[in-house]
């Protein structure tokens, strides 16, 4: 899944982006308000992890901005800013999680999981298709029991399919979920990876819809 980070302190940033990308995550970094209220505007993220203390614009300025444009994006604050009265004025203001810097790694990873998760109305973390079981956190699918090898974009795929269960994705939105700034994406990169899913799970799983883009149906036991 794609987050923007937005992260003034470059020690910070760099060690934040380095270990979601190793959880699995596709991670843009910003390191002002004004980009990172120009991303969230204009660009697709799964979630954002927003520090408070941004140069240029004040991350709850940003916070506020999205939400009055009805920019439903996950937020999940990052800040030094410990006192009760702050932590309530960003849930406030539309904030979806608030974290406490220092943060453990694992623990940011499994709640922007949660966030996205919830963000498209699913209540478990492990998704299920018919045969095909995905863990997010372990970052297995199972096919009828047993593990099933698959790449980061194959996995990656596969997983924004089941969490949007029901609705179709049109290849640019596929694009924008599974790849962060300063990927060239061959044209037909989406379309291999989904010929590779289907040979290596059921086939009937991926719907192509055609002219439009590719789904899971949600009658497929998708929980």
């Amino acid at each position: 899944m794609r987050i923007l980070l937005a992260e003034d302190d470059q020690m910070l940033g760099d060690g934040l982006r380095a270990g979601l990308r190793q959880l699995g995550f596709q991670v843009d970094w910003v390191r002002d308000g004004v980009a990172a209220e120009r991303e969230l505007t204009s660009g697709e993220f799964a979630a954002a992890v927003l520090d408070l203390g941004l140069p240029l614009k004040d991350g709850l300025d940003v916070l506020q901005g999205l939400r009055a444009r009805n920019i439903a994006t996950p937020v999940l604050v990052l800040t030094a800013r410990d006192a009760v009265p702050d932590r309530i004025r960003g849930l406030n203001l539309g904030a979806d999680d608030y974290v406490v810097k220092p943060v453990d790694l694992h623990e940011l990873g499994a709640r922007l999981r949660a966030l996205i998760r919830r963000s498209n109305g699913q209540s478990q973390d492990v998704l299920r298709c018919g045969d095909v079981v995905l863990d997010p956190s372990a970052r297995h699918v199972r096919l009828n029991g047993e593990l099933v090898a698959l790449s980061t974009r194959e996995f990656d795929l596969l997983h924004a399919l089941m969490l949007s269960a029901g609705r179709v994705l049109s290849r640019e939105q596929l694009e924008q979920q599974l790849y962060s700034w300063g990927y060239e994406v061959d044209s037909n990169a989406i379309e291999v990876h989904i010929h590779h899913l289907r040979r290596k799970l059921n086939a009937d799983v991926i719907q192509t819809v055609r002219g439009i883009g590719y789904t899971i149906a949600r009658g497929q036991d998708v929980a």
